[in-house]
């Protein structure tokens, strides 16, 4: 049996071993939301890092709205289709400027509402995704930055 590599070119054939199946054929257990089940500390969750309180990950695309587009759907497929947000990229840019007057050195520049915040990094076209775990004791007062 021959093989061709995405140029057309033949490949040398080599036998499958059995693993091969096992690799490629679909995960045998469902996809667990994040909201029902909070990844662990120092896990590695879908290329986002977490510490058990707060999961970041971040979105980029070819154009801001592009990323905002991929971030609504991961928030979707993760349980949080409940979380009210901007509806489109144009509201969200008017959480990106500080409501203060005063310079603020640590201050977040986005949206937030409890459990999420969208961030804008420094970085073009590209939004953060912080998630806080709702399980956790305290978790209001802590995502608002009280306790």
């Amino acid at each position: 049996m021959l093989h061709y590599d995405e140029f057309g070119f033949a490949e040398e054939w080599e036998e499958e071993s059995p693993t091969a199946a096992v690799e490629d054929a679909p995960p045998s257990e469902p996809h667990v939301p994040m909201r029902e089940q909070f990844p662990e500390a120092g896990s590695n969750y879908l290329c986002g890092s977490c510490d058990g309180w707060e999961y970041r990950t971040a979105f980029t695309g070819s154009r801001l709205s592009t990323a905002y587009e991929m971030l609504k759907q991961f928030l979707v497929e993760e349980g949080y289709a409940d979380v009210p947000l901007p509806e489109t990229i144009a509201e969200l840019k008017l959480f990106k400027k500080p409501r203060l007057s005063q310079l603020q050195l640590f201050a977040d520049r986005g949206y937030a509402h409890n459990p999420i915040k969208i961030l804008f990094p420094n970085q073009r076209n590209t939004l953060i995704l912080c998630v806080y775990n709702e399980q956790e004791p305290g978790h209001l007062l802590r995502f608002h930055g009280v306790k």
